[in-house]
């Protein structure tokens, strides 16, 4: 048992070193016209521009742990915090959000005024990617 639970702990140890290296891609539709920068689309995902459609992933999945703190500087309730604080003055709602990488792919690559980020592992040829997230 005692071999069993050391073992356990290497995976876990291994699986997060893993996750924390896995690099976050910032992804627009292949025909999008406008190419933001960094600070665009900190401005895009807090709902301050609205020159593409920011699409979110539900929950918080470790690519959108990494996105928030590199790009908005923000952890999961101080986001939380900021969209409720905009959604009770009335000026603002949350980002449409779907249910993972594969789905943020499906959609911006359908809708071409739309941006998301994903890991970087799940980008495919539909999608291009404006920029990574080491």
């Amino acid at each position: 048992m005692k071999t069993f639970n050391s073992a356990l702990g290497v995976c876990i140890l291994i699986f997060s070193v893993n996750a924390a290296r896995a690099e976050v891609a910032v992804i627009v539709n292949l025909g999008a016209s406008v190419t933001p920068s960094q600070s665009d689309v900190a401005n895009i995902f807090l709902g301050k521009d609205k020159s593409l459609k920011g699409i979110d992933q539900k929950d918080w999945p470790p690519a959108k742990e990494k996105f928030y703190g590199a790009i908005v500087n923000k952890n999961e309730s101080q986001l939380k915090s900021y969209w409720s604080g905009l959604v009770f003055t009335g000026k603002g709602q949350p980002l449409p959000s779907v249910a993972d990488d594969a789905a943020v792919v499906a959609k911006i690559s359908t809708e071409p005024d739309a941006i998301g980020y994903i890991d970087r592992a799940s980008a495919t040829e539909k999608v291009k990617i404006l920029f990574i997230l080491p």
